[in-house]
Formats: C-alpha cells, sequence, structure tokens
C-alpha cells in the first residue's frame, strides 16, 4: 500500500451544481501533496469528504487501505480555511478540550500541549482569551490542535493565512519534519511559492474535474519550452544580437555596452541546444546559459487557460 489515500470517481452536487465531477487521485505516503485549483473548483468539497463532513453522490475513497469509515477521523488531522475556535474561551482550556475530541487523555493532552507550546514559544499565551490574540496567533493554536493527536494524515487548507514571513516560515519548517517522521499530508493553498517549496506531488482541479496531477517534477518536466537565458560578455552585443535573432526566437534582452553583458531568452526549436552553444562560444564569452523551468505558478495558469479555451 504505496498510498495512504485514494480517491475513486468521486462525483458531489449541491442541487444543480456540480462540486466534483467523477475524480480520481492517489495520497503517497510520507508525501506533501499540494490540492491547487481557482476559486470554486471542487478542493474544499474534497477535503470536506474526506474528512466525512459531507458524503459523495457517487465513487469512494480508500484510508490506509480501508473504504473510509467513521473511525478514521481520529487518524486525520484537518486545518480548514475557516477557522473554528471559541473566542471567549481560554487558549490552554480550549487546546485541551479538542484535544480531548481527538482521543487523547487529559494528561497526555496536557503533554503534548506544553510539548508544542514550548517549542513554539507561546506558553504564556495558556490563560489568555482567544479573542485577545491576533490572527496569526490564533493561527498558531489551531495549528498545534490539529497536528497533536500525531494523526497519519494531515490536511492544511491554506495554513499561512494571518501569518507574517517569520512566522509562516516556523509552521513550514514543522510541516516538513511532520512529513520526515512519516505524516503524510495534503496541502491546500493558492500561494504557489510555497507548493515549489512544500509539495512533491501536485492535483489540480477546475471547474469540479481533475485537470493535472504527478509528480511535481515530472510535470515540470512535461511543461518545458526550451527557453533559455543566456549572459555573455562581448564588444557590439546589439549587432551580435541581430545575428543571433536571425536564427533563433529571442526576447527579454538587453545589452549593457559600458560593461559588455548582453542579456536575453531565447527559445529552442528543439532539445539540441550544441549549435546555439557553439555559435556562442565562438563570438564571445558565455557568462551563463541556464534553462528556465516553468514554475508552479506557470503551469497552473497555462493549464487553467488552455481549459478553459476547450469549454
Amino acid at each position: 500500500m504505496n498510498n495512504i489515500l485514494v480517491a475513486s470517481n468521486v462525483t458531489k452536487k449541491f442541487g444543480d451544481q456540480i462540486a466534483l465531477n467523477d475524480v480520481s487521485l492517489a495520497i503517497p505516503r510520507n508525501s506533501i501533496y499540494g490540492l491547487l485549483g481557482p476559486n470554486g473548483a471542487g478542493k474544499t468539497t474534497l477535503l470536506r469528504i474526506i474528512n466525512q463532513i459531507t458524503y459523495p453522490d457517487s465513487g469512494e475513497i480508500i484510508f490506509d487501505g480501508e473504504l473510509l469509515q467513521p473511525h478514521h477521523i481520529a487518524l486525520i488531522g484537518y486545518l480548514p480555511e475557516e477557522r473554528g475556535l471559541y473566542k471567549s474561551m481560554k487558549v490552554g482550556e480550549q487546546a485541551l478540550y479538542l484535544a480531548q475530541l481527538k482521543g487523547l487523555t487529559k494528561t497526555d493532552a496536557k503533554q503534548k500541549l506544553k510539548y508544542w507550546f514550548d517549542k513554539l514559544e507561546i506558553s504564556d499565551w495558556w490563560n489568555r482569551k482567544i479573542q485577545e490574540l491576533s490572527k496569526g496567533m490564533a493561527q498558531k493554536i489551531q495549528f498545534i490542535v490539529t497536528v497533536l493527536h500525531e494523526p497519519k494524515l494531515l490536511i492544511f487548507d491554506e495554513p499561512f493565512s494571518g501569518f507574517d514571513p517569520i512566522n509562516a516560515n516556523i509552521i513550514k519548517d514543522e510541516i516538513i519534519k511532520l512529513r520526515d517522521k512519516g505524516t503524510s499530508i495534503i496541502f491546500s493553498t493558492h500561494r504557489m511559492e510555497s507548493v515549489e517549496e512544500l509539495c512533491e506531488y501536485i492535483a489540480l482541479l477546475h471547474n469540479a474535474e481533475k485537470i493535472l496531477d504527478g509528480k511535481l517534477e515530472d510535470i515540470k518536466k512535461q511543461y518545458k519550452n526550451n527557453l533559455f537565458r543566456v549572459g555573455l560578455e562581448l564588444e557590439n552585443g546589439e549587432n551580435f544580437l541581430k545575428l543571433i535573432s536571425e536564427k533563433f526566437d529571442v526576447s527579454s534582452s538587453q545589452y549593457d555596452g559600458h560593461r559588455k553583458q548582453l542579456d536575453f531568452t531565447v527559445q529552442l526549436p528543439s532539445d539540441d541546444t550544441r549549435a546555439l552553444l557553439a555559435l556562442l562560444s565562438s563570438k564571445a564569452s558565455v557568462n551563463s546559459f541556464v534553462e528556465t523551468i516553468p514554475s508552479a505558478n506557470d503551469i497552473f495558469i497555462q493549464t487553467v487557460q488552455q481549459k478553459n479555451e476547450h469549454e
């Protein structure tokens, strides 16, 4: 069993509105899996089905080798985009209450909470009320109660919302540590830089359908378009640029005559770069020759645009 969770042909409607249309995907164990898509794509509906908040009209979810059942809730941690802390309760009181709902004894909950409060340096928050905390501070509490019971699967929906860059990095590091200890993670976000940093696999939902999934590294290779950034040192850069432009598709060019530095982007007709490198080397000193790999954000935009054009 290489997958912690497998969704097979999941369909969900709300009245006449199709929220998910025959969606299938597999979440590998001990991985961070990015669930991406525009607003209204069906991401939250799928996460709510996995958490048994709602149920599919058809299809099935297999969790840890078994058909998803109520007792699996204890093995899943869910941090929803819409937070759910009780503002008038004290931090420690609420954290203990939520920990016990996840099956921990009061003694175990106190022990684990002390560990996490010390780890995130928030021990002095214990007797403060939630309403006294900033959004980012409350988010730390919600993160703790989500991971406290050490579930097999963690689901984070926009986990960095409300965090400043420093605290976002702290939580990001903790997510990676949880993965390294064996936890499987579904990560839903609109922050593509976080996808680049964290996710090994992604799935892209659009208009209730899955339109892309797989290992992020492999997907990037599929979307390569033989685009290279080139930096040269030479005299008469303008003339050389004209020569290059007659043979190749050149864009984003800039020549600094004082530094004798020519920078440009070129798209090659094939993967064979030898002809271009030979020409460059014969005329100039090559300072850089770097292939431009599309980012997760580039792939997201391109795939959604292509899908819209065909609909």
